[in-house]
């Protein structure tokens, strides 16, 4: 029969053996782990702006999607006074390449808020037109939810969304991802009212009374719609400062 003293040192070879596998495993897969993350983030983006691609964005391959953001997305940070951060100041802030992509917006709201800074991605379309990107984070009913939302060049006018959560309920809260006829409704409702006020988005549970500013909410998802309209109204206000110097 073996002793104590023989199976503890058993149990620390095998725990030994494992960690370093493991460790090992996880270093080998991180370059796998980082690239598939970063197509799953810029496909996010280009959701937002799906319709005005040209081209079906479940059929593009992951270096077509690469492409895209190489020749027609250009990216810019903000601070939360609407001033560029450039891509040296991002480096020496810690921020991996500097580029807007480097920014996450997790990570961001756990910093007091005139501290964060805000990706904003620019699409050139190949006839010259520009929409812009922001991303919005808010709360939902268990966890946190986020959202691209791409604007018109007169930056009132909201041309798509895509929008995601971490814990919310299948068939209820998780159809503001799932849900495309949904987010549909987003496109073409203004942020601005006609005298320049900022109104944003209400989802107005028991369905949109005004056709503007208004989209119907998610039945039984009460909790979570709340948190997309508070999510919208604060995190494109965010944007406003630098937005305003650009309107044309």
């Amino acid at each position: 029969m073996h002793n104590t003293n023989y199976i503890i040192r058993f149990v620390l070879i095998i725990t030994a053996v494992v960690a370093i596998v493991l460790a090992l495993m996880s270093n080998g897969l991180k370059p796998i782990h980082d690239k598939n993350e970063a197509i799953y983030n810029k496909k996010a983006i280009l959701s937002a702006i799906a319709d005005h691609l040209g081209k079906d964005l479940g059929s593009l391959s992951d270096d077509e999607i690469i492409e895209i953001f190489n020749n027609q997305i250009s990216q810019t940070v903000i601070d939360m006074d609407g001033k560029v951060v450039d891509e040296q100041t991002m480096v020496s802030l810690g921020y991996k390449d500097g580029s807007a992509e480097s920014v996450d917006m997790g990570k961001e709201m756990k910093k007091s808020e005139a501290d964060r800074l805000l990706p904003l991605y620019t699409y050139k379309k190949a006839d010259g037109e520009d929409f812009y990107v922001v991303n919005v984070r808010g709360k939902g009913l268990w966890d946190e939810i986020w959202g691209c939302i791409a604007l018109e060049k007169d930056l009132n006018t909201i041309a798509g969304v895509a929008f995601d959560h971490k814990a919310e309920t299948p068939g209820l809260g998780a159809e503001i991802k799932d849900n495309i006829a949904w987010k549909n409704q987003f496109t073409g409702k203004k942020l601005f009212t006609n005298d320049g006020e900022f109104k944003s988005v209400y989802v107005r549970k028991g369905g949109a009374k005004d056709p503007v500013y208004e989209v119907d909410g998610i039945s039984g998802a009460t909790i979570t719609a709340d948190g997309v309209t508070e999510m919208l109204a604060r995190g494109i206000k965010y944007y406003q400062p630098y937005l305003n110097t650009i309107k044309q």
